[in-house]
């Protein structure tokens, strides 16, 4: 059976790609400053910001006109002519994080028809954290009229030897290298390689491989190849949108498709500089004494509550500006403590206080700066162990949104390349 990663066609501008290249549209949602600062730095160059929709904006009231104004630029940045095509190939990717780690992928497309995000999927590309299919009709909206799509998508594959990224070192020499920039806003800095047709043909190859080892672990259980990392609804939203394109092909149409298959970037999960963060809660505009009430509440004698030090946490954490709590649950149903944690934020908000708004926060200093303002409460989250994830998401399926986070928010994946989708 063929791993469903295969190369692609993919565009990359002639402009300046400092101006070009953007953080994910799902980091800095409650930081309208960063992005309002990303646009000085772009000023009238070409960039990604400009066909991309950052999360802060989705509740504007002129969201409508900025969906419009993205394909025009897109289709404009077509017409232009300001990409050049790097033919049926992979890119190499080397990115150098803020802490000087590099992180090594491999760009190319995945075939949607392997992929479904449902929580009890058994298919080869599966989600690891739960979809909330209500942020999917946005980016539909942007995505249905788009001629080109841009990833921040990051799908991890489980290689312990990693035997794929240390054979590709041998053919390094023989790659052509297209770009080599810093990253703005002192994100760190990036390298790509046209791989060329030895390496492609090395990576097909030992993708392969890797599926048949897979296959082999899993036994019983349908085996799972690639797990999605980071840019989940991006993915979703490209499937559902093939999903209603491929309604109105042909049979042969639908093979090869250019909107059947989604540009990504693929990741060794056991990649050294690939730190599992947790994702900490803020529920904002709330009583906290009634939060914390309706809390202990709701998981009655199932729940154990402490004052103390909140380095020495157990399962979750509050902070508020009146004190801090940490908290051990009992016999939560045999899940995980975020995925009970999560379904009494969601009953808070739902029943209790349906006024409240929440938010996911990367980074434990801003979650406890954010929870210590008045009418806030941070609910700090504990992270899981990466090894696991594979095992975890085969065993008990998806996991609850907003598990974890790979990295820091300025570690993210950067909008660089392209391809067509029309």
């Amino acid at each position: 059976m063929k791993a469903p990663f295969y190369p692609a066609n993919i565009l990359l501008p002639k402009t300046d790609l400092e101006k070009w290249s953007v953080i994910a549209c799902d980091q800095y949602t409650s930081d309208i400053a960063y992005w309002q600062d990303a646009e000085k730095i772009v000023g009238d160059a070409p960039s990604t910001l400009k066909i991309t929709l950052p999360e802060v904006y989705l509740e504007c009231d002129d969201v409508d006109s900025r969906v419009d104004r993205i394909n025009e630029t897109m289709q404009r940045y077509l017409d232009e002519g300001i990409f050049n095509e790097y033919k049926n190939t992979f890119i190499y990717i080397e990115r150098t994080l803020r802490s000087d780690n590099v992180r090594q992928g491999i760009v190319g497309v995945v075939d949607l028809e392997e992929y479904d995000f449902a929580p009890d999927s058994t298919s080869m590309i599966r989600a690891t954290e739960k979809t909330v299919t209500e942020r999917i009709p946005p980016r539909v909206k942007i995505r249905r009229n788009a001629p080109l799509e841009l990833p921040h998508i990051m799908i991890l594959f489980d290689d312990p030897g990693n035997v794929i990224f240390s054979g590709l070192e041998k053919f390094k020499t023989q790659m052509h290298k297209i770009y080599d920039f810093k990253l703005m806003k002192n994100s760190g800095y990036i390298s790509g390689w046209d791989v060329g047709d030895a390496a492609k043909e090395f990576i097909e190859k030992e993708f392969d491989a890797l599926l048949s080892r897979t296959e082999a672990h899993a036994g019983e259980k349908a085996p799972i190849l690639f797990a999605v990392g980071d840019g989940n609804h991006s993915l979703a939203t490209a499937k559902t949108c093939w999903e209603e394109l491929k309604k109105t092909l042909s049979e042969e149409e639908r093979k090869c498709h250019p909107a059947r298959f989604a540009l990504a970037e693929v990741v060794n999960i056991h990649d050294t500089s690939l730190n599992f963060e947790p994702v900490h809660r803020i529920i904002y505009g709330t009583d906290t004494a009634m939060f914390r009430e309706e809390l202990l509440k709701y998981f009655g004698e199932t729940i154990k509550e402490d004052v103390c030090d909140i380095d020495e946490f157990n399962d979750f954490v509050t902070v508020s500006e009146e004190n801090d709590h940490v908290y051990e649950l009992f016999n939560a149903d045999s899940k995980l403590p975020i995925a009970s944690v999560q379904e009494f934020l969601d009953y808070y908000l739902k029943n209790v206080d349906t006024e409240a708004k929440i938010d996911y926060i990367h980074g434990d200093g801003v979650a406890i700066e954010l929870g210590k303002k008045p009418g806030n409460i941070a609910i700090l989250m504990p992270s899981i162990s990466k090894s696991d994830l594979f095992d975890m998401v085969m065993l008990v399926g998806v996991l609850p949104r907003k598990t974890f986070s790979m990295g820091e928010a300025d570690d993210k994946r950067f909008y660089v390349e392209a391809k067509k989708i029309k």
